[in-house]
């Protein structure tokens, strides 16, 4: 799918009559989007057109490329989940026609604005292939997943596939394993990496390691009492890259591992 704005001339600027028109073309789309604002931005419209800025045009000419751009990825992206599943399967065919999943389709399209990486445009072509092909999580799980994709940064999503499958592992260990080397308890980086747990927990996708008995329920830690420091000792606080505390995934961290991190196997070969 291309778009031909014919927009730039030989020196880099513009042509005077189409970049009028994108200016105005472009506002218009938006002041149709947003009524509010409709009338201010038509006003703007006729006052740049009429002083001819050549500045005002060539952000335009930008902004109208930056959505071509966009309406590129989502066209790779839904090219991407259909080639991935079987619609001979009238479940599969089912799902993806049923109101339910273009609902998801459609609250993707709606927050892209999060999907700012090739990587976090994987994560989220993997999110609605799995929504379309299992019935692991509900749609309500789905959709927050979709909001994750915007609210966690890449890094944040290294952290989660290094826990997964660990058994328990330490921040130290995260750290190393992610591929980072040794910084100061008091850098940026050391405060960041904390942050990045904090928010992993308090979300609900990570947690510390704690024992279950039979029926599931989380056995309380014993206290155990400290010994005194010796005379003369420092006391530090914990380091942001403990060797003691484990960490694992929740049970929805899991189920988003599942969705957004496994890559269906392609069906169908094409190109876009």
């Amino acid at each position: 799918m291309t778009y031909d704005t014919n927009l730039p001339s030989e020196d880099g600027i513009p042509d005077e009559g189409n970049a009028k028109k994108v200016a105005r073309g472009t506002l218009q789309v938006i002041g149709g989007a947003v009524p509010l604002v409709g009338g201010l931005l038509s006003a703007l419209a006729g006052a740049w057109s009429e002083r001819e800025q050549a500045k005002v045009n060539r952000f335009f000419e930008q902004w109208v490329r930056m959505l071509e751009d966009e309406i590129r990825e989502k066209e790779a992206t839904v090219l991407e989940v259909m080639a991935r599943l079987d619609l001979h399967d009238e479940k599969i065919a089912a799902r993806v026609e049923s109101k339910d999943f273009q609902s998801l389709v459609k609250k993707t399209f709606r927050d892209w604005a999060g999907v700012e990486s090739e990587e976090k445009r994987v994560l989220i072509r993997n999110i609605l292939s799995n929504a379309a092909a299992s019935t692991l999580s509900s749609d309500d799980v789905v959709r927050m997943f979709i909001d994750w994709i915007g609210q966690y940064s890449e890094l944040h999503f290294q952290v989660i596939g290094a826990i997964y499958n660990s058994g328990g592992i330490t921040r130290g260990a995260i750290w190393k394993k992610i591929g980072k080397g040794r910084v100061r308890e008091d850098s940026a980086d050391a405060d960041l990496y904390k942050l990045l747990f904090r928010d992993l927990s308090t979300g609900g996708v990570i947690r510390q390691h704690r024992k279950t008995d039979y029926y599931g329920n989380f056995v309380a830690k014993s206290t155990q009492k400290k010994s005194p420091a010796r005379s003369g000792g420092t006391k530090t606080l914990t380091s942001a890259f403990d060797e003691e505390d484990q960490y694992v995934l929740t049970e929805l961290g899991q189920q988003f591992v599942h969705y957004a991190m496994t890559d269906l196997p392609l069906r169908i070969a094409y190109k876009l």
